[in-house]
């Protein structure tokens, strides 16, 4: 089973794919940023994101995705925008008629890393761990790859 792991973001969202396999190992296959920059409005960004992630699904065959649940931030704005972005990720997959898993920060933190305190250092040093990455992957992409991993070692209903 491949997951498509997304971390949502308006600036960058991060995205890894990885394979569980039927001796329940979860693998590598890729990881990545989207960097909206490229666009100067944010209606602009959220196109991008769009067209970035159902290209991704269109090219790796992904048969579930799963993002990761926003938290709550005292900028107001900055939520609101993640909510958007994280939207968009999911309409994407949506439409191209995959199921979407949601998982917080907590339970990912806990499923990598044992602890829902776990810092963003311990979560992508142990994403490198479990798929034997050569390098440390850029920090949304880890967080990206996180939340695939959560997935493959967890079972969950559909949430929508």
């Amino acid at each position: 089973m491949i997951i498509l792991g997304i971390d949502p973001g308006s600036r960058i969202t991060g995205f890894g794919l990885v394979e569980k396999k039927k001796n329940n190992e979860v693998g590598h296959i890729e990881n990545g940023a989207i960097f909206c920059g490229a666009s100067p409005t944010f209606d602009g960004r959220l196109v991008i994101i769009f067209e970035k992630i159902q290209s991704l699904i269109k090219t790796f065959k992904p048969h579930a995705v799963a993002v990761e649940n926003i938290f709550y931030s005292k900028n107001v704005q900055s939520t609101l925008k993640l909510g958007h972005a994280r939207g968009v990720a999911m309409v994407a997959a949506s439409l191209l008629q995959l199921p979407v898993f949601e998982y917080t920060p907590l339970e990912v933190k806990q499923a990598i890393v044992g602890t829902g305190g776990a810092s963003k250092d311990q979560v992508q040093k142990m994403v490198k761990v479990l798929l034997h990455l050569p390098q440390t992957a850029e920090e949304n992409a880890s967080d990206a790859l996180a939340v695939a991993i959560c997935h493959a070692n967890t079972t969950r209903e559909l949430k929508r």
